[in-house]
């Protein structure tokens, strides 16, 4: 695809001049590849762009002046309508052009796509439906089974928690039960040794009785 830069080489009028410098000096920096057409020169140009601008595009008297863009045969617009396209950072799409990767009109049209459709440009084919073809990376693929498997191990680990905290109160309840029956069995350790306290004293008690009465029976007889 061409673009078609029509334009007057002796124009009188400075403003048309600075217009047409304008576009050019644009369409360089761009490195867009265009072909300037001379309408002061040539008026087989001339009367082509003439008829080829649209009727809706003519100013009042049916004449329209340079600088007139077009895209082979179709038309891009004047001046005005450039001006606004580059003020808008849309030029390619003005000339009808595919925006080189990495520029801003990219960029922008990528943004839109986004908002528009919800995918990345390179993910969908050429009738722009999402391509299946094209390879999802595993962390965003799998990003709502990670979301749940972390849910599912969060309850687990509340879960042993909570069964961790029954142990817990489980075995102190079975400490305090054999606190409680070593207490008893101690108690009844020393109760026989009591009994056998006072086991003792009975028998002693009764042994000086004894000795006592021989004592007794002595002296009887010895009178």
């Amino acid at each position: 695809m061409v673009i078609k830069v029509f334009l007057a080489s002796s124009s009188g009028s400075t403003a048309i001049k600075k217009k047409q410098q304008d576009v050019v000096a644009f369409l360089e920096a761009l490195k867009v590849d265009y072909t300037q057409l001379d309408i002061a020169c040539n008026e087989e140009n001339r009367m082509w762009m003439r008829q080829n601008v649209p009727e809706e595009k003519k100013p009042a008297n049916g004449i329209p002046l340079p600088p007139q863009i077009f895209n082979e045969e179709s038309y891009c617009g004047d001046y005005e309508t450039f001006f606004d396209a580059k003020e808008d950072n849309s030029v390619y799409s003005f000339l009808g052009l595919p925006p080189p990767p990495g520029s801003k009109e990219a960029v922008k049209a990528e943004e839109e796509q986004i908002v528009e459709n919800g995918t990345h440009p390179e993910e969908t084919n050429a009738e722009g439906n999402p391509d299946d073809s094209i390879e999802v990376p595993v962390e965003e693929r799998n990003g709502d089974a990670h979301g749940k498997a972390e849910q599912v191990h969060a309850a687990d680990e509340e879960e042993e928690g909570e069964g961790g905290g029954e142990e817990e109160e489980g075995e102190a309840a079975g400490e305090t039960a054999d606190d409680e029956a070593t207490e008893e069995d101690t108690a009844g350790d020393e109760a026989p040794v009591e009994e056998t306290a006072e086991v003792s004293e009975d028998t002693e008690a009764h042994a000086e009785e004894e000795e006592q009465e021989e004592a007794d029976d002595d002296r009887e007889e010895e009178e």
